[in-house]
Formats: structure tokens, sequence, C-alpha cells
């Protein structure tokens, strides 16, 4: 599907589903990443992420494109046309437009590489204190006693 399809398709789904016109224009942007598409406040136009229809077809994307519209409009309109607004969730069962898209990525897992640990233990008072980054023990001393620290112990994760 190119561009031109994509402009059809939504005055089509537009006049069927909403009995109005589709006055600007709909096209796809490949640099979306998370959402599906979305409705452009100044120019009226709707983006359509591209990675919506390769992974899950045109089905989906009319489901995006129904979203969006109710966007387009209530905006026009003057009405509520933002997610929490009871005009938006209206309309969205009217038309039975998806409230979000199907995940776009892939989930990330958020645990980052581990840096080592580090445990140094001051040697006038033995207060113990476990670092994520490594101390200059010539420069920092003990916080308790003012007392030199001595690295003790490097754990690697």
């Amino acid at each position: 599907m190119n561009n031109e399809e994509l402009q059809q398709l939504v005055s089509r789904i537009s006049l069927e589903s909403f009995n109005k016109p589709f006055m600007h224009r709909a096209y796809f942007n490949p640099r979306l990443r998370t959402t599906g598409g979305r409705y452009l406040l100044q120019s009226h136009h709707i983006e359509i992420n591209p990675k919506a229809l390769e992974m899950y077809g045109v089905k989906e994307v009319e489901g995006i494109i129904l979203h969006e519209l109710c966007h387009y409009h209530l905006h026009i309109e003057g009405k509520g046309y933002q997610h929490r607004d009871k005009d938006f969730r209206d309309l969205l069962k009217k038309v039975n437009a998806p409230r979000f898209c199907s995940a776009l990525q892939k989930p990330t897992s958020r645990s980052k590489k581990q840096r080592p640990h580090y445990t140094y233990t001051c040697i006038k008072c033995s207060q113990i204190y476990v670092r994520k980054i490594r101390l200059n023990v010539q420069k920092y001393c003990c916080g308790k006693c003012s007392g030199p620290l001595k690295l003790v112990e490097q754990k690697n994760f």
C-alpha cells in the first residue's frame, strides 16, 4: 500500500464510519516508532506507521485510522479530542475504534549490564561501604570517623 491508497482508504473510512469527509492528507511516516499513528493538530494531517501494516496487516491499519479520525473530527468540531475526554471515548465506542494499537516493538528487558560492586571498609571503625563506582581511597575517607578506606572486595555480576 502506498500513500495514495492510504489516502483513499482514510477518505472511505471517514465517509462510511463518520458520514463526514476527510479533507486533509494521510500518509505513512516511517519515523514513527512506538505509536501506530498520529493526528497533527496544526496541519490536520494523519500519519500512519508503516510498521503496523507490515506486522499486522490492513485490519490493524483500519483500526488505527478509525482512532485517528476520532481525533480529527472532534478537533475540527471543537469538541474534546484528547484521550481523556468523554467526547473522545464516546466516539471511539460509537465507531468501534480501538483505544490502543498492537505493540510495534519487541518488549525489551530493562536489566542493563551490571557493573561490578566494590566493598570498602574503614581501617579505624570498620564501617562498610558498598559502591557501584570505584573510589580513590587516597582521596576519600570514612564519613563516620574520617579514617582511611581500604578496598575489601570487588564483585563482578
